[in-house]
């Protein structure tokens, strides 16, 4: 059957296609609603679909982006199945603009399938960054590390089993399985709050696991509206704000002619710590805004490949084998 719904080849390729996450996890895009002419639709409020020039189009979304226009991305939605462990699950959930149905325990027998993470993932605390990794493996330890985890989850998987099959409640017998079981649902958000949530967790400050799976996400998103895709890289996540004191800062060193061409100040001074100081930006301040100015732009395109992904009865069959073997009654 014929559809007069708006739809876009690149998404269609993928569309319901399981892509592998970390060890048992995935991310599907199970359905999306609109696209980018959809966004330009309901800035502009028009009927004439498919009679813009695309460059008109970009044109306008990229001025949306750049002036923080939020509600004509807010008419676009995507619907995401995904499974991942409970703790990126409990990260995941602080973003609270999405409608979301989890997996429940107290109704079904969960999947034993656990997290664990790559040796090079096992990491000391970060000595900068009280809620991070610090960024270099952490030897020596990393393979016990990784022992006592698989002793830990070998006991909760028993005592688990053990539970069910003499019919203890469900809702019970999960109490204490750990936070690296896997759980799964689906998230259906719009589009700005999608972007919202691709700018803090595909950044390199963002926790390794929940990162892999924004990044899949990322990549669907460019399928779904490539044009604002690209005006969220270019204005966002590779972009970068300045702060009253900063703009001041930089205007130190920058001069704006009567013509609009910028050029450097001649007198310009060097703008070292110090200066910045002096300004009134703090010491962390002054660290932030030499990291800005010093980052190279973002280099990752976000590209799937869709040879990469599985069908959703290949994952299903992987959750079922993983579930207790008990009489379910």
């Amino acid at each position: 059957m014929e559809t007069r719904r708006p739809t876009v080849p690149a998404a269609e390729e993928i569309l319901g296609r399981y892509f592998p996450v970390l060890d048992h996890g995935f991310v599907a895009l199970v359905d999306y609603m609109g696209s980018d002419e959809d966004v330009e639709r309901a800035a502009r409020v028009s009927y004439g679909y498919g009679t813009r020039r695309t460059s008109q189009t970009r044109g306008l979304i990229r001025y949306l982006r750049r002036h923080r226009h939020t509600t004509p991305f807010e008419m676009v939605e995507l619907k995401f199945h995904c499974a991942m462990p409970i703790f990126v699950a409990r990260q995941w959930i602080r973003h609270r603009t999405a409608s979301v149905n989890e997996y429940s325990g107290r109704y079904s027998l969960l999947p034993l399938l656990f997290y664990r993470p790559e040796r090079e993932l096992v990491q000391a605390q970060s000595a900068s960054n009280r809620q991070g990794r610090g960024g270099a493996p952490l030897e020596g330890i990393a393979e016990e590390a990784l022992a006592r985890w698989e002793a830990l989850r070998a006991q909760a998987a028993a005592q688990y089993e053990w539970l069910v099959a003499h019919d203890v409640a469900r809702e019970l017998a999960r109490i204490d399985l750990p936070l690296s079981v896997y759980t799964q649902w689906y998230w259906k958000i719009d589009l700005h709050n999608l972007l919202h949530f691709l700018t803090l967790r595909v950044d390199a400050h963002a926790q390794a696991e929940i990162r892999a799976y924004a990044r899949v996400m990322a990549g669907m998103l460019r399928r779904v509206a490539p044009l604002s895709f690209e005006a969220w890289v270019d204005y966002e996540l590779a972009g970068v704000q300045l702060s009253r004191v900063e703009r001041l800062l930089l205007s130190r060193l920058l001069a704006v002619e009567k013509d609009g061409t910028v050029r450097a100040r001649a007198d310009a001074e060097p703008l070292d710590e110090a200066a910045m100081l002096a300004a009134g930006l703090s010491g962390r301040e002054a660290a932030e805004l030499i990291a800005k100015l010093a980052r190279a732009p973002v280099a990752e395109d976000f590209a799937l490949d869709p040879a990469a992904a599985l069908s959703a009865e290949a994952f299903a069959a992987r959750m079922a084998a993983a579930v207790p073997r008990v009489d379910r009654r």
